[in-house]
């Protein structure tokens, strides 16, 4: 009875939380329609898969967090976002997903700003993997599909093998309609990272979070998540928040952040030879 009791004051807290407003800010603002326009023509090169600029926000008016934040992630593009505790790297993710609306600056994926698009339009083109990514009870079809459910079995196939997994899927009793456990307990800890990661490729986004995805992982599971975030690369572009050297040395690019705002973006290599903030928090002397 207790048990139950407290479910139930759990499920209404949840109904009691305020509703997004999922319509696009112009149309909040009830602006006029625009005039009919003629098509514009091709853009000489495709549109970065995010761009921030000048990002200010605060969870309190008098303690902002992100003081005029500016990163660019390219299409198709591995990005590392590093930076010490409170750099502001998980705001960051938060604001990506329009979980909060920015005090000012823009955002854009594909070129179009956050402000003319619903909530649902602009996270149909984001997918974001969490430090733990539990499985659900049920299958591995059912795991990776419940996003895309009508996904064909030969693009199940496709994403698992960019994720290294085709070998270990072929290996179990009934494949793709496994029983995995509760919480994904049949799998290691890898294997539940990759299979995250898959379930959100599946979904076909145009920039894939991933919230430091090595942490948990032993080296082995480390150095195969390295590849595997390579071969994502001919999907979508990636924005990780990283930590672990071999994720942030995998990188195209590297931005760190510090107090709120980008201190120095570049290569690896020349982040370790032109930044000692960079070269501190990588452990390396000049």
């Amino acid at each position: 009875m207790n048990r139950a009791k407290g479910s139930a004051e759990r499920i209404r807290e949840v109904h009691a939380l305020p509703v997004e407003d999922s319509a696009p800010a112009a149309i909040r603002r009830a602006a006029p329609s625009p005039r009919p326009t003629t098509a514009p023509a091709p853009a000489p090169a495709p549109a970065p898969a995010l761009e921030i600029r000048d990002l200010r926000f605060g969870y309190r008016p008098d303690a902002p967090v992100l003081q005029g934040l500016s990163l660019t992630v390219p299409p198709h593009a591995l990005v590392a976002l590093v930076g010490p505790s409170g750099a502001g790297k998980s705001t960051t993710f938060a604001l990506i997903n329009r979980f909060y609306e920015p005090w000012s600056g823009t955002l854009r994926i594909d070129g179009r700003p956050a402000a003319d698009l619903g909530l649902a339009e602009w996270r149909s083109h984001i997918a974001w993997v969490e430090q733990h990514c539990p499985l659900l009870h049920g299958t591995l079809r059912d795991n990776l599909c419940y996003a895309a459910p009508e996904a064909t079995d030969e693009r199940l196939w496709q994403v698992l093998d960019l994720v290294n997994l085709t070998r270990k899927v072929d290996r179990l009793p009934e494949g793709l309609d496994t029983e995995v456990g509760e919480r994904g307990v049949r799998l290691s800890s890898g294997e539940r990272q990759r299979i995250a990661i898959a379930r959100a490729v599946l979904a076909r986004p145009r920039l894939l979070l991933l919230d430091e995805p090595t942490a948990h992982l032993d080296p082995a599971n480390e150095a195969a998540l390295t590849v595997t975030m390579h071969s994502l690369r001919k999907e979508c572009a990636l924005l990780v928040i990283a930590h672990r050297m071999s994720t942030i040395e995998a990188a195209d690019s590297v931005v760190m952040l510090a107090d709120g705002t980008t201190s120095a973006a570049g290569t690896y290599p020349e982040l370790l030879r032109t930044h000692p903030d960079f070269r501190r928090l990588s452990g390396q002397r000049q």
